[in-house]
């Protein structure tokens, strides 16, 4: 009811209470006395009434209008009872909500810049060297020259190639739009898949590879599980030396079953150990071709299959990888 809505109800209520009370007089002096005192009563108890009813709802909207314009700190929380108070307290809820809401909203804001930033980084690097080899392609004239250009900018497009695959395949998790297969998979198969890939590069770099899998079976997705431990395998590859080695191994337990995965390489520093899965993250032992996203994308993997990663590591002595496959739920 709008304030002059009520006070025109007030003023006929009062118009008719003295006309009564009028009237009343006219048959008996104490009647119409009882009667205009006890109108008079109603009257002004009604426009008490009505008068907080409207400063109330005043207060809400203010405060409502205050929230629309960014000043989500405000608080009307209530511990009175009633039908006003129970509705300041269900908005100061949905306050609260907006505020998360939008607190979340600025994070997912400076996150996706800050990605993008990395990316637009990560891109640019490879395209200039691409670049400047067609550049140089155009005007030399030595054969053996020529093909060494081409081998570089094929290295770059295989690696904008990689890139642009594993951040599509990072926005997919990201945005719960993968659907894991849950069968029946042996660690073996995972091995065996995870490492084909690399199996020149090991020879090329004459990196001795050793493996004792003692094979078990997990519930997940084989062609997922695989991209993860391929991405593991790849960082150790990178990060270890010619003449290295690379070990693979599996262990057993009540609690979950495990795929290790050990390198020779330079190791991890100390302080970049919280920080190896994150997206993005750069170590200070990182090679130059590291993106710092194939960690990352394990982790996330690994996590949609009810597994875990961790990492030890020495520097000078090398990585330990540990993929853990929980039986039951943790």
């Amino acid at each position: 009811m709008k304030r002059l809505d009520y006070k025109s109800v007030l003023i006929a209520l009062i118009a008719v209470s003295v006309v009564i009370s009028a009237l009343l007089f006219f048959v008996n002096i104490l009647c119409g006395a009882v009667c205009l005192c006890l109108s008079l009563f109603l009257c002004v108890s009604f426009g008490i009434f009505e008068k907080r009813k409207f400063d109330t709802i005043k207060n809400i909207n203010n405060y409502l209008s205050r929230v629309c314009a960014g000043e989500y700190s405000l608080e009307i929380n209530e511990n009175t009872e009633g039908e006003f108070s129970i509705l300041k307290n269900n908005i100061y809820k949905v306050v609260v909500m907006l505020n998360t809401t939008n607190s979340e909203l600025i994070k997912e804001k400076m996150s996706l810049a800050s990605s993008l930033a990395d990316i637009t980084h990560q891109l640019k690097t490879p395209l200039t060297s691409i670049t400047v080899m067609t550049d140089l392609l155009k005007v030399e004239t030595d054969e053996n020259k020529r093909k060494e250009f081409v081998n570089i900018i094929e290295n770059q497009v295989d690696k904008m190639n990689w890139l642009t695959g594993t951040l599509l395949k990072l926005s997919k998790l990201d945005a719960g739009a993968i659907a894991f297969n849950k069968d029946s998979v042996k660690i073996s198969e995972v091995v065996d898949a995870s490492l084909k890939p690399f199996l020149l590069s090991l020879d090329l770099k004459n990196i001795a590879l050793t493996t004792d899998i003692s094979d078990f079976s997990f519930i997940g997705d084989l062609t997922w599980t695989t991209e993860a431990v391929k991405n593991i395998i790849k960082n150790c590859i990178e990060h270890t030396p010619d003449g290295g080695g690379l070990f693979l191994c599996t262990d057993k337990t009540n609690l979950y079953d495990e795929l290790i995965i050990e390198d020779t390489g330079k190791g991890i520093e100390k302080e970049d150990l919280p920080h190896i899965f994150e997206r993005f993250y750069h170590g200070k032992n990182a090679s130059s071709d590291s993106v710092g996203i194939g960690l990352n994308l394990s982790k996330e993997i690994l996590s949609k299959e009810r597994a875990t990663v961790e990492v030890q590591s020495e520097i000078g002595v090398g990585s330990t990888f540990s993929i853990k496959f929980y039986k039951t739920i943790v």
